[in-house]
């Protein structure tokens, strides 16, 4: 499996846990209805989940992590 492939699946699995809490969460504790529900937790967790990126370095291709909770760019190993 190509670098390319699990930043994508690293960033799918980090967005499904952040949102589905969040949509249960928003669902149970809000008067929201409808359409509202699906688009608070998806802002929600397009906002709090981590980004992962594949890059090509001098070293071969390595995955990044950026996170709203962490300083700076770290490499996951």
């Amino acid at each position: 499996m190509s670098k390319k492939v699990k930043a994508f699946l690293y960033n799918f699995l980090g967005f499904v846990v952040i949102y589905l809490p969040t949509l249960y969460v928003v669902d149970i504790a809000t008067h929201l209805q409808g359409i509202w529900i699906p688009m608070t937790g998806f802002m929600v967790a397009l906002l709090v989940a981590p980004k992962f990126q594949a890059i090509k370095t001098h070293d071969g291709e390595k995955i990044f992590m950026k996170w709203l909770f962490f300083k700076g760019v770290k490499e996951v190993k």
